[in-house]
């Protein structure tokens, strides 16, 4: 299969240096600074007053990632003359961002821990997955959607997902970007770390620290042939794309650059192109004294003594974190599309110790036809991408094309509320017996609860993970910086590699890692945020801080098991175990990893539970035993997804396959479920179509089915279309409670485990906010 190449036609960017992509460049290419006093929160604690912060009047209705988002996502649209509500071309978001609605939930949050009360609805609109869910809104958009989280990493990786759909042919367009606003959270935390520089950065120069910074960027991308037939105007195309794991530390790169140096020569192997061809680099550049001596000797591992010009644009916006990747691709295009290499400024009269050539205080005018972006991680994730002119000429015979491998499933795990096994979940989805009882929450305590007590208003049904029971069989060194997400990662992974076989040291360094969860960190950021509101910046604790990026799991379980691999961060809600398993399978099946291990968790604090149990038919204590209404759950599950060749070079059989995927949306917002379930019908549909069988071939359906009324109905509207209507229903969660991001995943592992299981499966999955998904499974074994 020919793959075709895919374009930029429209670009929109909001930074310090400016308020639209227009005023950015003019800015950034002449070397001003928009670095500045920050006034949006006290920074009398912080270790400096300065942030490259947005001066535009934005939205006072929405909160600020929002308000960043639709002022680049409108100019997007509008540079590429599209609108995806009057179009009838097949349309996705994929948006990468680290803290999401961000200010919301600090003021919420806040409130909670001074007052106890806190407003369920604005806390449950402002999850990380709702960006996405106000971008589809807001554009009207109903194709896929994706949140991608590897904090400082987020946005390059959603332009790597956003490549799998167009090469894959599953959409025609991808609104696909970053975004991330100025919080008060990370703003102690890099303080807390002795990362913020108490002057305006010098990255590549002094390197005495990074000035964060907040902003949106955002691409429209389509495949260059239809952008042609729409006569549409290419600005550039997006390549390649490389992505890896460290391995070595929670918060420092590798020291010797091995991992960035392999994103690197991944981007390039991709795009099918070679080290020599690139003109220009646009650094990670963060200015911490250890990103300023790594970065460098990966350039030189890859490029030799020849390297390119390499700025880093950080010095002129401060680093804006999950948007950055996005942000900094979209500076990579103009670099391209007006011959002009950005400069790196305020290197305070240095000269760069780096041996680079980082275009010091001034632009340059060259020729710029072929760009590297990275962007590298907590976690020890690295991420690069290939931009290049329209037309760029490609050397096909290194060229990571898709080649057409099968991928399949060879281990998986599932552990859902108070079990502490896959065969525990297993056996008591298959006998009916509740992993879920009355649990007390609040005042620091969790635990049972006698129900012949008169309720004291903190106990609910409620699924709550024997965290330390789970942390049995792990490094207690490396189990004393984890927090319960990780955790749970972790128990997922040792349950699996305990059941299906341990990885050899040689095979466990090419595993890659995409982890998946509905909701994030949630405890590790409740704690951090805590010590911030009753003890200010003495209350931010370093040791906590790291964990409250949703990728930190990945990382622990990079440094647990020394998987090097490909990696990515997922979190979309209830669709994101799904969401999960795609990615992973599209990569393998172009070649581009022998092996991806598909971790899926969500746990929850006691602000989060109390979220949940507001929503609409949450089954109360007094109604233990009725089987109506929903009940929440913590858990977990992992998926060992392979090559077929792999597979068979290791002598390890397939458990099933995954034959094809669907993912669809309402558009009607932040919160809010269309009931007629076309679009939820629709996902099913593609799934099937995308495993060439008819609704008859399927044996069973692994629904969502919740327990909420509304969401219910939607989803029964939605098999019906679909012609599965009467077909066996594997209604797992009256016994599992609802998991969110996992919980499709161990739907599927307890259906797939019974001893005379189905043969083919279908998964269906919702999020929140009219986001939706299903995929079709084969049991091989």
């Amino acid at each position: 299969m020919t793959r075709q190449e895919i374009a930029v036609t429209g670009v929109g960017l909001i930074t310090a240096a400016g308020d639209t992509t227009e005023e950015c460049w003019d800015a950034i290419s002449n070397g001003r600074s928009g670095i500045r006093i920050n006034t949006l929160f006290d920074t009398s604690q912080l270790r400096t007053e300065w942030a490259g912060m947005v001066r535009a009047p934005l939205r006072q209705d929405l909160d600020r990632c929002y308000a960043l988002a639709e002022r680049a996502i409108r100019e997007a649209f509008a540079g590429a003359d599209f609108d995806p509500a009057r179009s009838d071309r097949r349309v996705a978001v994929v948006v990468g961002s680290s803290l999401g609605a961000m200010p919301t939930l600090e003021a919420e949050h806040r409130r909670f821990v001074e007052t106890s009360g806190f407003d369920h609805t604005a806390v449950a609109n402002s999850q990380l997955h709702c960006v996405a869910d106000w971008i589809a809104g807001e554009f009207g958009i109903s194709g896929p959607r994706i949140v991608t989280s590897n904090a400082c990493a987020a946005s390059a990786v959603a332009v790597g997902y956003a490549a799998e759909l167009l090469w894959n042919d599953e959409v025609d367009v991808v609104l696909c970007g970053g975004v991330d606003p100025l919080a008060s959270l990370s703003a102690h935390g890099f303080t807390c770390l002795g990362a913020l520089d108490p002057q305006p950065c010098s990255p590549m120069a002094a390197s005495t620290g990074i000035s964060l910074g907040e902003g949106a960027g955002f691409m429209i991308l389509e495949r260059t042939g239809e952008a042609a037939d729409r006569g549409a105007r290419v600005i550039a195309e997006v390549a390649g794309y490389g992505l890896t794991l460290d391995g070595y530390h929670q918060t420092a790169p590798d020291p010797t650059g091995e991992g960035a140096a392999r994103s690197i020569t991944e981007a390039l192997r991709t795009a099918g192109l070679h080290a020599d061809d690139i003109d220009y680099v646009n650094l990670h550049g963060t200015g911490t004294p250890t990103n300023d001596v790594v970065e460098p000797k990966a350039i030189r591992a890859v490029f030799g003594k020849a390297a390119p010009p390499a700025s880093t644009t950080k010095s002129m916006i401060g680093h804006t974190l999950g948007a950055a990747g996005a942000v900094e691709a979209v500076c990579c295009i103009l670099a391209i599309a007006t011959d002009l290499q950005p400069p790196t400024v305020n290197t305070r009269g240095l000269e760069s110790a780096t041996g680079l050539d980082i275009v010091p205080d001034v632009g340059r005018s060259a020729q710029t036809d072929v760009v590297l972006s990275n962007s590298f991680a907590f976690g020890g994730n690295n991420a690069s991408l290939v931009i290049t002119r329209a037309g760029q000429a490609r050397d096909e015979s290194v060229a990571a094309r898709r080649v057409g491998a099968r991928a399949v499933i060879t281990g998986m795990s599932a552990i859902a509320g108070t079990a502490t096994s896959t065969e525990e979940t297993v056996t008591a989805v298959a006998s009916g017996t509740p992993l879920f009882g009355i649990e007390r929450i609040g005042s620091g305590e969790s635990g049972p609860c006698d129900p012949t007590q008169e309720s004291d208003g903190k106990s609910m049904l409620f699924g709550k993970a024997n965290i330390r029971g789970l942390s049995k069989g792990i490094n207690p060194a490396k189990l004393r910086r984890m927090d319960p997400l990780s955790v749970l990662a972790a128990a997922a992974t040792n349950e699996l590699l305990k059941t299906f076989g341990k990885l050899t040291r040689a095979e466990a360094e090419e595993t890659g890692v995409i982890f998946a969860t509905g909701y994030g960190p949630t405890t590790a950021v409740s704690d951090f945020h805590r010590g911030i509101v009753e003890h200010g910046a003495a209350g931010a604790n370093a040791l906590v801080f790291p964990n409250t990026v949703v990728n930190a799991a990945a990382g622990h379980l990079a440094m647990l098991n020394r998987f090097r691999g490909y990696t990515a961060t997922i979190s979309t809600g209830g669709t994101s175990a799904i969401a999960a398993l795609h990615l992973a399978n599209r990569v393998i099946e172009r070649g581009a990893a022998r092996r991806i291990l598909v971790v899926l968790a969500d746990e929850f604090p006691e602000m989060a539970a109390r979220t949940v149990a507001g929503f609409p038919g949450y089954r109360g204590v007094e109604e233990a035993g009725s089987g109506d209404g929903m009940v929440l759950s913590e858990g977990c599950a992992a998926f060992l997804v392979e090559s077929e060749e792999s597979a068979t070079a290791r002598g390890v059989r397939p458990v099933a396959e995954l034959e094809g995927f669907g993912a669809a949306g309402d558009t009607g917002g932040v919160g809010r479920i269309d009931p007629d379930g076309a679009r939820w019908g629709a996902a099913m549909s593609t799934a099937l179509r995308q495993a060439g069988i008819e609704a008859t071939d399927i044996d069973l359906v692994v629904p969502s089915a919740v327990g909420s009324a509304l969401l219910d109905r939607a989803e029964r509207s939605a098999l019906s279309a679909t012609g599965l209507a009467e077909a066996t229903q594997h209604r797992f969660k009256n016994t599992t409670g609802e998991t969110f991001g996992s919980a499709s995943a161990i739907g599927l592992v307890s259906a797939l485990s019974a001893s005379e299981g189905p043969s083919r499966v279908l998964v269906s999955a919702q999020a929140y906010g009219g986001s939706y998904a299903a995929a079709v499974a084969r049991r091989l074994s």
